[in-house]
């Protein structure tokens, strides 16, 4: 029990990940940063004369003021209980263009 190959918290069914339930006020304020961040950079892309499919496509997302707190925190997972997931359960949010939730969600 105490030598070499001791069993560890993990190996006892420990949490491997410690994500908190809800997001912090810190958490979501640096959300919100991410995001006005990007709308920055979109426009400025667009500012400068930069035409591409996926340029339209950013353009026409909705910017970070405009979007519902829902939508701002959550993002639609058809697998999670409640077909809504927290943004910090999500890897590389803001990679991903999915600021808006699908018809009726």
């Amino acid at each position: 029990m105490f030598g070499a190959f001791r069993p560890t918290l993990v190996a006892q069914g420990g949490l491997l990940w410690k994500n908190p339930f809800r997001m912090s006020a810190t958490r979501k304020a640096n959300v919100r940063k991410r995001l006005r961040e990007v709308d920055q950079v979109i426009a400025t892309l667009a500012d400068s004369g930069v035409q591409c499919k996926a340029l339209d496509q950013a353009k026409a997302l909705p910017k970070e003021a405009e979007m519902h707190p829902r939508d701002k925190y959550t993002v639609f997972s058809g697998t999670s209980r409640g077909l809504r997931k927290s943004l910090h359960k999500v890897p590389k949010f803001t990679k991903k263009t999915q600021r808006t939730s699908p018809e009726g969600f």
